[in-house]
């Protein structure tokens, strides 16, 4: 499938990813190059005619999220003034979405002000996959298309026979009920729910209070939708073998995996860890432990159903 007046340009963080839905839609990635300055800065180059195209432009705001973050900027502003008849942001991972929200004093909502900055430079849509909090949709004022990666995870377990009795989907803390319950209707399992209490003076730290839900003697998959330093859900994951799960799955959608996080899932009780490509893990890092799924397909699909103003919704089902 091609089509003439709809281009797909690659940025930083996502290129292996960008080259896989270029060709999936049968298309070639636009020609652009980014590089830096000795002090830092940012430039980007158009390589080829975007007069009159509808352009998509495929970038996580992974680490490193500001030099990321104003890759996208800058490249909008370009094709802005080469006359582009529309420019749409494929964020597979919106960074600073954690920021959604002043839970203390005199903080920033950050997510609100990286939606205002990618507004301001000119994106006409933003496609983006299971956003930290949903709400954020709310931040612009342009269409937002926010996939879920849980079909995807859905998939893998259901292609391995891992479902109905004796699995049970479980939510690393209450606020990704939802995401667990939506994971469960695929599986046809029960859900279960960690209640955690978060420190208040350490970052990336939480401790496990009680488990809601039947767990003992079943295989227990638990889902969120990011993990950074993967201390929460490894924590969760030695408190469901503690508490008499056979065994432990872990999935999310964004393997952010900073810091001590290679270290932490090594030694948890995770037997295995299935994680979404939206942001790029190198190749060093893969341990036998993380299984990767492409969400190539699904980003190809989505851009051309928006290019055809077709639903997206069928591509929220499994």
């Amino acid at each position: 499938m091609a089509f003439s007046d709809l281009k797909l340009f690659a940025l930083s963080s996502n290129q292996e990813l960008a080259a896989k839905v270029a060709k999936q839609i049968g298309l070639s990635l636009g020609k652009s190059t980014v590089r830096q300055f000795s002090d830092g800065e940012i430039s980007v180059n158009i390589e080829e005619s975007i007069r009159g195209s509808h352009v998509y432009i495929l970038q996580s705001t992974s680490s490193p999220v500001n030099d990321h973050l104003m890759e996208i900027l800058i490249m909008v502003d370009a094709l802005k003034r080469a006359s582009a008849e529309s420019v749409n942001v494929v964020i597979p991972y919106y960074g600073y979405a954690r920021q959604d929200r002043k839970a203390r004093a005199r903080e920033p909502i950050t997510s609100k002000l990286v939606a205002n900055m990618l507004e301001t430079a000119g994106v006409d849509r933003l496609l983006t996959i299971d956003l930290h909090a949903a709400q954020i949709q709310g931040f612009f004022d342009i269409p937002v298309d926010h996939l879920m990666g849980a079909p995807l995870i859905a998939d893998y377990f259901e292609r391995r026979g891992m479902m109905g009795e004796g699995y049970v989907v479980v939510s690393p803390d209450h606020g990704g009920v939802t995401r667990a319950r939506k994971l469960a209707q695929f599986l046809k399992t029960p859900i279960a729910i960690i209640d955690k209490r978060r420190s208040v003076n350490k970052m990336n730290t939480s401790e496990v209070m009680n488990i809601i839900g039947n767990i003992e003697g079943k295989t227990c998959i638990l889902i969120d939708d990011m993990i950074d330093t993967a201390g929460t859900i490894c924590h969760a994951a030695d408190a469901l073998q503690e508490a008499g799960a056979v065994e432990v799955y872990a999935s999310c959608t964004h393997p952010v995996l900073s810091g001590p996080a290679m270290d932490n899932i090594s030694k948890s009780a995770i037997k295995k860890l299935v994680v979404l490509d939206t942001i790029e893990i190198p190749e060093e890092r893969l341990i036998d432990k993380i299984e990767l799924i492409s969400t190539a397909d699904l980003l190809a699909e989505a851009i051309i159903r928006i290019h055809e103003k077709r639903p997206l919704s069928p591509l929220f089902n499994n």
